[in-house]
């Protein structure tokens, strides 16, 4: 019998799905199996229909101007590409079979979540489900290989939810004091700080327009807002309150924890910038729990939405792409994929951690979701402007504790075909090749150049990337309404327009924070720091409408 093959219970032979391993995170402590009367929730993800036409749809659109492009409607996706009601069907069976109840299913997104008792899950996936004690909290996990009957095997790509572990984490920086403390501000902090308006004027986003007509997607994965914070800080820039939804995922919900360092602050943060920018615009705030499958559900809810309808989804947490199961990053990939075909821009941030991505193994590496090739990664700089006028950018890095922009070449992602030109280096880690460089874009991040925000009713100064995806999905849902549709997958157009007369080339700066050897530095062009650089709002704009219809700032 092949190592692949495993008898099991009532005579079952078994697969193993691959890619699904994990060990336990250092520091952790076994605490013992879970307790017979807990509920387990998975995430099942189906195997897709027709994958390399949709592969083919999506390089064809990258080839064509946004105004020519045919975007796959939600309807057609989900009769084409979803997964098919036969394997819905077998999946309902086998669930059966072991105990496990179908929560729910998602055609369009190929998923389905099914619950059950721990012994129901040993039965269907092969593994014993315990509990880990760790310093950053509790979590379950596995030990040993995911199996299915092999019956069943085929179906399935990935298994999502038996590890609960966080992650991601949000990517935004409180401005700190010298000594080191993070505070809100006050009549003694530094006045080099700027409303999301006041960046909009430097960056010159086109005037007359806010988004209406667009629906901005917000994936949150812990925290939430408060409707009070909020119309404050509307009130006070002088612009209106945009309409703010929340959508619950996997029983998630808007819950603020009344800390304006905890995730309350990531979360205000992306409505107040998205919002203060695109005022016209539906924000639609994705609520899920922090963990593998609570993140895909979040993201497949957004981008097949059919009530909302999301044009452009901002993602403002990540996690180092080698901590990432292999499944996982692939799951999320092909949602990202169904993205850009059904035209919706899907941005992340590149992290705040440097060139290390906050890891200690001596290594570089780059932030996930920001990675994946079908995401426009966002970096850091920091801006000083006055009015329209940038009087210096460079690249965002205050040192170990002060944060810096995450930036690099993949390890896991191949470098696509549109950076081909770009020169990307090859990856600074031994042995390593060239691969997907990050960031595409960069802006304002650093946290004394921070933005004001109000976050849980106290006015203080952020920064980081995470604030620098909803400063650009404000910006694409500006470009959207006057083109009247969505510009979609963006990456493979931007490679191909004159950098000089759309970005601002910032050419100063790097983003080690480990006084190690200055391996990625800014420079002319893209740069593995701050990418293509930073936005001529108007001028993108021009660039990307039909010849002979340019439109006036």
């Amino acid at each position: 019998m092949s190592e692949m093959e495993k008898p099991w219970a009532q005579g079952e032979r078994r697969t193993v799905l691959a890619h699904h391993a994990r060990t336990p995170l250092p520091g952790s402590v076994d605490k013992g199996p879970l307790g017979a009367d807990e509920r387990v929730s998975v995430t099942v993800v189906l195997r897709r229909s027709g994958t390399s036409e949709l592969e083919a749809h999506v390089e064809r659109l990258a080839s064509q101007k946004p105004h020519e492009r045919a975007h796959v409607t939600r309807e057609a996706f989900a009769e084409k590409h979803g997964a098919s009601l036969d394997d819905l069907a077998a999946l309902r069976r086998f669930a059966d079979d072991h105990g496990l109840t179908v929560e729910r299913t998602h055609q369009a997104a190929g998923t389905a979540v099914l619950s059950g008792p721990p012994e129901a899950i040993r039965r269907a996936f092969g593994v014993e489900l315990r509990w880990f004690d760790h310093p950053n909290g509790a979590y379950r996990s596995y030990a040993g290989e995911v199996t299915l009957p092999e019956s069943v095997a085929p179906l399935v790509e990935a298994v999502l939810g038996l590890d609960t572990r966080p992650v991601a984490r949000p990517h935004f920086r409180l401005r700190r004091r010298a000594e080191g403390e993070f505070e809100a501000r006050s009549q003694s902090a530094p006045p080099a700080a700027y409303t999301p308006l006041d960046v909009a004027k430097a960056y010159q986003f086109p005037g007359g327009l806010d988004g209406s007509g667009q629906c901005i997607a917000l994936i949150e994965l812990g925290g939430g807002y408060d409707e009070t914070s909020l119309a404050q800080y509307f009130a006070s820039l002088g612009v209106p309150a945009p309409q703010v939804v929340s959508v619950s995922v996997d029983g998630a919900t808007n819950q603020p924890t009344g800390d304006p360092n905890g995730p309350d602050g990531e979360v205000e943060l992306d409505i107040e910038v998205a919002g203060a920018l695109a005022p016209g615009a539906k924000i639609a705030v994705y609520f899920a729990p922090n963990t593998d499958a609570g993140f895909l559900d979040a993201i497949t809810t957004a981008v097949h939405d059919p009530t909302h309808k999301p044009s452009i989804v901002s993602i403002s947490w990540g996690g180092p792409e080698d901590s990432w199961a292999s499944a996982s990053i692939a799951a999320m990939n092909r949602a990202f994929l169904d993205a850009a075909a059904l035209g919706v821009t899907v941005l992340a941030a590149a992290g705040d951690s440097g060139s290390t991505d906050g890891e200690q193994d001596g290594l570089y590496h780059v932030d996930f979701p920001a990675a994946s090739p079908y995401v426009l990664a966002c970096g850091g700089t920091r801006l000083v402007a006055s009015g329209d006028r940038i009087e210096q950018e460079t690249v965002w890095n205050d040192g170990p504790d002060g944060g810096s922009t995450g930036g690099g070449v993949s390890r896991i992602f191949p470098l696509p075909s549109w950076q081909e030109n770009a020169n990307v280096p090859p990856s600074a880690n031994p042995g390593a090749g060239s691969g997907r460089g990050v960031p595409d874009v960069a802006g304002n991040a650093d946290p004394t150049t921070g933005y004001e925000v109000v976050i849980d009713g106290e006015t203080t100064v952020i920064g980081g990337t995470s604030a620098v995806a909803p400063l650009f999905a404000a910006l694409l849902a500006r470009i959207n309404q006057k083109l009247g549709k969505s510009v979609g997958y963006l990456n493979p157009t931007l490679y191909q327009l004159p950098e000089n007369q759309v970005f601002h080339d910032i050419t100063e700066g790097n983003n080690d924070i480990a006084n190690r050897a200055r391996i990625y530095q800014a420079g002319p062009g893209w740069d593995p720091c701050t990418g293509l650089g930073s936005p001529i709002g108007v001028q993108l704009l021009q660039a990307l409408a039909p010849s002979g219809e340019a439109p006036q700032p």
